[in-house]
């Protein structure tokens, strides 16, 4: 999983926090020493990013003895010293002192953001389990780390949507303003898409009502994407297609309305919080 690109940010990040040595830690012991440590989880989530975190261990320190316990995937488990259940405890270490106190907030970092986004993305994924309908990102995504957070909707099962501009063609509603500015129709605007990019490309058009929907189709789109759209509106959209398109839905999409939206039918839910507004899971890094 790690990358030349992935290995490039983990430089970066380390880079970041340590352009130097670590005061605080050198100067409150005058010598290194041999520790043991461990991380673990504070609250229940879905873990993602725990290679990068590894290679963070290696990358400060490659003598750190770094044993990985879980896999991206594992539904973990609060610790609890008392119970110590093998869903609790990510990584173990042992070595350094000065390395492990060094590597450890950007080790976390990076794994409390993706795991973060794993949870999120379970939480939108368990809530409609049982319809056709699946979870989709967006690339609405921290600069340089799209790689990494679109992994992490993955890992919890979730499906990427277009990773860059040259992947897919999606028209978007500035692009169908910029089209009337210059005297082009949505059909239009549908059929140059299609003529103009080779088949294997796809093409999808963000529709806004009906009688948009009803022109890109005609045109020849086969991938939609209801904007902002109220069930009812979604439901007529589904009959319309009849099964001809793909049908996306983005916007004003919550947790509370998930199972409503999938009722439709429609093949996909985009959503850009996955991504964009989830909170660090909460780890920890502790000598033992």
């Amino acid at each position: 999983m790690i990358t030349s690109q992935i290995l490039s940010l983990i430089k970066m990040a380390i880079t970041e926090d340590l352009p130097g040595e670590d005061i605080t830690t050198r100067s409150l012991f005058r010598s290194d020493s041999f520790v043991q440590a461990e991380i673990v989880a504070k609250e229940p989530g879905v873990l993602a990013g725990i290679d990068v975190a590894c290679e963070v261990f290696k990358q400060i320190d490659p003598n750190l003895t770094v044993e990985k316990l879980l896999s991206d995937g594992t539904k973990l488990v609060p610790f609890n010293p008392k119970i110590r259940d093998k869903k609790s405890v990510l990584i173990k270490l042992k070595g350094s002192l000065f390395s492990i106190l060094a590597s450890e907030r950007v080790a976390l970092n990076f794994l409390q953001h993706l795991s973060g986004i794993a949870t999120e993305t379970y939480r939108y994924v368990r809530e409609i389990e049982g319809y056709k309908t699946k979870i989709m990102d967006t690339r609405k995504t921290l600069p340089g780390y799209r790689v990494l957070e679109k992994y992490a909707v993955r890992v919890a099962g979730g499906v990427n949507h277009r990773f860059d501009l040259t992947e897919a063609v999606l028209i978007k509603d500035n692009h169908i303003l910029a089209g009337k500015k210059n005297h082009f129709q949505l059909g239009e605007l549908v059929a140059n898409a299609i003529k103009n990019n080779d088949s294997s490309i796809k093409v999808e058009v963000e529709v806004e009502n009906l009688e948009q929907a009803k022109e890109a189709l005609d045109n020849g789109a086969v991938y939609l994407l209801l904007d902002n759209m109220e069930v009812p509106l979604i439901e007529r959209i589904v009959n319309l297609a009849n099964g001809k398109a793909v049908l996306e839905v983005s916007g004003g999409v919550k947790i509370h309305n998930l199972q409503d939206i999938a009722k439709t039918g429609v093949d996909f839910i985009s959503v850009g919080a996955i991504t964009h507004s989830t909170r660090f899971l909460d780890l920890s890094l502790e000598i033992i």
